[in-house]
């Protein structure tokens, strides 16, 4: 069974011990950027809510997810959550974790814990095949858009 749960000092350098891949190391930031990425985010007041949490299959860490709660400054019903950033530690690939934990954050987001919202937004490269065949397995559709890195922008209606 797939659980998140949340980063605290007791898993900390486990989760930023985690590891993908060489050749998947160019999709994603390490786990240490994204935790530090997330304390500046936290201490500058900033319109985004972060959510991360590991991965644990049973009571072993498996990998890392990171969601936030955008608020959005102009229009209250423009409020969204993202799913930003998932990695599987290379030790434990291939097993449905990585799909597992995706629907494990849209139940989380789906209570709503920070706030409404009706979509979700996830983001990836072009190039990563895998993640675009995982999203939209589970119902994430492009939108035809982009961010600043030129990535795709899929939603999950909720």
């Amino acid at each position: 069974m797939i659980e998140l749960r949340k980063i605290t000092f007791d898993n900390f350098n486990e989760c930023i011990n985690l590891r993908v891949e060489e050749d998947q190391q160019k999709f994603l930031a390490t786990n240490m950027y994204t935790l530090a990425e997330l304390y500046v985010v936290k201490t500058n007041n900033s319109s985004f809510i972060p959510m991360p949490y590991a991965v644990y299959h049973s009571d072993t860490m498996v990998g890392f997810i990171t969601m936030s709660y955008v608020i959005s400054q102009n229009n209250q019903n423009k409020n969204y959550y993202d799913i930003y950033r998932l990695m599987i530690d290379k030790e434990y690939q291939q097993n449905g974790y990585g799909k597992k934990a995706i629907v494990r954050a849209i139940e989380l987001i789906k209570t709503f814990p920070h706030g409404d919202a009706s979509k979700i937004i996830i983001v990836y490269g072009e190039e990563n095949k895998i993640a675009r065949k995982l999203y939209t397995s589970l119902g994430f559709i492009e939108n035809g858009e982009r961010d600043e890195d030129g990535d795709i922008l899929a939603e999950y209606i909720l």
